[in-house]
């Protein structure tokens, strides 16, 4: 199976760096990671902790961008890497720009996508201002729900979302942490 990642800020790459090496570590698994670069410095700090390279890079960041150059710049560049790899499913991580662009490029081309925290609402489109829309509209989209919480499976069970397709993960901030503090930790002199 060939699943393409897809993201771009520092908090997506926090939260996926542990779930690709984790499909990195699974021989029956091809994982392919596209950056967007929505947050260039910061998405770069990311990876290199975990040692993450990407083998796409979009590099769409540009000084006084609107979320509609965002969304063109992915949807874009997403169809010539969509062309070549032809993933057998995207993974998209959350409520930004990157992860709605990059699950519509995914469903007009018929890929099933993944979203990893799925499920969480406020149900104000405007609060949190641009996320709540993309969250719910990367839920519409998607074919698999990685819901971080009982409360998020919940909210998708009541939008008709299939209960088979709803898996409850945990919070993959928690699984960077385990894969990034050193075991010999100690905070006795904090």
């Amino acid at each position: 199976m060939k699943a393409l990642v897809v993201y771009g800020t520092r908090p997506e790459a926090i939260k996926m760096c542990p779930l690709i090496l984790e499909m990195k570590n699974k021989p029956e698994v091809e994982c392919v990671v596209c950056l967007t670069g929505q947050h260039r410095e910061m998405l770069d700090q990311v990876n290199g902790l975990f040692g993450i390279t990407a083998d796409y890079d979009l590099n769409i960041m540009q000084k006084g961008q609107s979320l509609a150059d965002i969304t063109s710049k992915v949807l874009q560049g997403l169809s010539r890497i969509l062309d070549n790899e032809k993933p057998d499913v995207m993974l998209v991580h959350g409520d930004t720009t990157t992860s709605f662009a990059a699950a519509l490029a995914a469903f007009y081309r018929d890929i099933p996508v993944g979203h990893v925290e799925a499920g969480l609402r406020t149900y104000n489109m405007k609060s949190p201002y641009p996320e709540e829309f993309n969250r719910q509209a990367v839920d519409l989209i998607c074919d698999y729900y990685f819901a971080p919480t009982e409360t998020a499976k919940e909210n998708l069970l009541k939008e008709g979302k299939k209960e088979n397709n709803i898996f409850v993960t945990g919070n993959t901030v928690i699984d960077a942490l385990r894969t990034t503090v050193d075991d010999s930790f100690s905070d006795e002199n904090i």
